[in-house]
């Protein structure tokens, strides 16, 4: 069994006192999730985090590593892929540039109706993770 290793975060802004969440719609599949990615050699998971949703969206943000979660799945036979994903800051003002070859669509969506868009059931449980976290542990 081959293990992988992505690593990515649910990406939050504050913007005229509405919160919203960076979600991406991949290409492949044509999914809605969170930005990320696999870990090249020599590599940080945050650095990983950091790379990929800059990568993927053209936004720079803040990593919070006191929220941390894996996700385990097989994506295809004798492979199992961990996910791990953290909370991340982007600025008010950050506008998202997708990724063509990656992601077919990019969205900030408020933070209330994100779980409606989000594909998979351990993304859903990520996210409620991610925004309990989020209102727990305000930026300062």
């Amino acid at each position: 069994m081959r293990t992988e290793k992505s690593c990515g975060a649910v990406v939050f802004r504050t913007k005229e006192n509405k919160t919203e969440i960076l979600l991406i719609r991949h290409v492949n599949g044509g999914h809605w999730a969170f930005p990320k990615g696999h870990v090249e050699k020599g590599e940080t998971e945050e650095q990983t985090a950091l790379r990929e949703i800059l990568e993927e969206t053209g936004v720079a943000v803040a990593i919070d590593n006191r929220y941390r979660q894996i996700v385990s799945y097989s994506p295809k036979k004798d492979v199992v892929k961990d996910v791990v994903y953290f909370v991340a800051h982007a600025p008010a003002d950050s506008s998202a540039v997708r990724q063509e070859s990656e992601i077919s669509r990019i969205k900030w969506v408020d933070v209330s109706s994100a779980v409606d868009y989000v594909s998979f059931d351990n993304d859903k449980k990520v996210l409620m993770g991610a925004i309990e976290h989020y209102m727990n542990n305000p930026v300062k």
